[in-house]
């Protein structure tokens, strides 16, 4: 059987492939809630998608914070190889990530497979809804892989660090785009981190604006449509896609990928890392 159509997959699709029961498929639940670390495992338990693995925000898809590192701080490439080795995913692997919160946490594992090189990996448009809707079932307990050997090959282009960010401003070398609440991008209010504002000369999409009423992505024609014009002058250079600790700008990422534009990275550190030196320059305000 072939990979993944694109990345993002409906749940008729991943239905028939579960139905076909290919080997090559991996099923990865990534329910989290940033107010319970212990909430996504504890529903993976009640019940999940038939044969779906979890994976844990905090402990799996982020490294150790340090309190200037963000919140969800990458894990080095070893780390993360060793994660998706343990899940079971391996060079042939077909995977499919989900969450409950039409791809926000799911969007994070597709990016880091997609940096480290794993180019057969998708999102369920929809999530846990959309398969419901479309009558799928659900399974409850624990259950897991043979754990495989991953092999990165890491795509550096698609992940920006602190320093480069930084180097970048005064040359307007990237397209740095927001994904937080334009309140929040505005600088007028902020709930999580112990500064408001943004970094200087980034443009605001929120994240859910990628998504129609039923929780599903856009039309590639719409994602251009309202991105495009947002990265207009983007010509020379790269799109930086960030948020408040590296979950939502993996998902903007995910929409400019199904938006056909090209040159994008994901600034994991995000906010939560850019204001944790007060010598760092802030914006705020409407431009």
């Amino acid at each position: 059987m072939s990979g993944v159509p694109e990345s993002i997959v409906s749940a008729a699709w991943l239905r028939g492939r579960l139905a076909a029961r290919d080997s090559r498929l991996v099923v990865v639940d990534v329910r989290s809630d940033l107010n319970d670390p212990d909430w996504g495992g504890a529903r993976y338990l009640e019940g999940h998608l038939p044969g779906a693995v979890f994976a844990d925000t905090d402990r799996d898809l982020s490294a150790p914070k340090t309190g200037t590192n963000g919140r969800h701080p990458l894990p080095t490439v070893e780390r993360m190889a060793e994660v998706f080795g343990r899940l079971g995913i391996g060079p042939d692997s077909v995977v499919v990530a989900y969450d409950h919160a039409s791809g926000l946490f799911a969007a994070r594992l597709w990016w880091m497979l997609r940096h480290l090189g794993h180019a057969e990996a998708a999102v369920l448009d929809g999530g846990m809804d959309a398969w419901e809707v479309a009558g799928g079932s659900l399974v409850p307990g624990e259950e897991t892989r043979a754990p495989r050997r991953f092999v990165p090959r890491p795509e550096a282009a698609m992940a920006i660090g602190l320093a480069e960010v930084e180097a970048g401003l005064a040359s307007r070398a990237h397209v740095l785009v927001d994904a937080r609440e334009p309140v929040r991008w505005r600088g007028e209010h902020e709930p999580i981190d112990p500064v408001a504002g943004r970094i200087p000369g980034a443009r605001n999409h929120l994240w859910k604006e990628s998504l129609g009423p039923d929780g599903r992505f856009r039309s590639p024609e719409d994602l251009r449509a309202r991105l495009g014009g947002l990265t207009a002058d983007r010509a020379g250079r790269r799109v930086v896609c960030y948020c408040g600790s590296g979950l939502s700008a993996a998902h903007n990422a995910l929409a400019l990928e199904l938006a056909s534009i090209e040159d994008v990275a994901v600034y994991s550190g995000s906010w939560s890392e850019w204001c944790a030196d007060p010598r760092r320059p802030v914006e705020r305000g409407t431009p």
